[in-house]
């Protein structure tokens, strides 16, 4: 696979879901310590997404990274718009700011369990 291949594919996929997840391992077997926090996060506050393993596919696993101009896995994206790594969505989770990104893009999620996050984290 060319980088443009895997840039076309990155789009595609992107594009298709309103949340995606590039990481390490899959969101029901995540294989770092990054990818766990975040999909973590995104599964208890119950948001449907597709998880990407970067590591099934090293094409991809460069790719992500050239796509974004972001250097780390994982990625998130939310309707196409590459929204930030670990720190930068367990910061957005610990302030809000992801539950008003997802207001705003109409994904659904559970607010009591994004409460309960923030309680735990307070």
């Amino acid at each position: 696979m060319t980088t443009t291949d895997a840039h076309s594919r990155i789009e595609e996929t992107v594009k298709a879901n309103d949340v995606v997840l590039y990481m390490k391992g899959t969101k029901t077997m995540p294989q770092c310590g990054f990818s766990s926090r975040v999909a973590g996060v995104l599964n208890y506050m119950g948001v449907e997404y597709a998880d990407v393993n970067v590591l099934a596919d090293e094409t991809i696993r460069q790719g992500i990274k050239d796509y974004s101009d972001w250097p780390t896995i994982p990625q998130l994206y939310v309707k196409g718009e590459f929204v930030g790594g670990c720190d930068i969505i367990t910061e957005m989770t610990l302030s809000g700011e992801l539950d008003q990104l997802f207001e705003k893009e109409g994904v659904a999620y559970d607010k009591d369990a994004a409460e309960k996050i923030r309680e735990a984290n307070g």
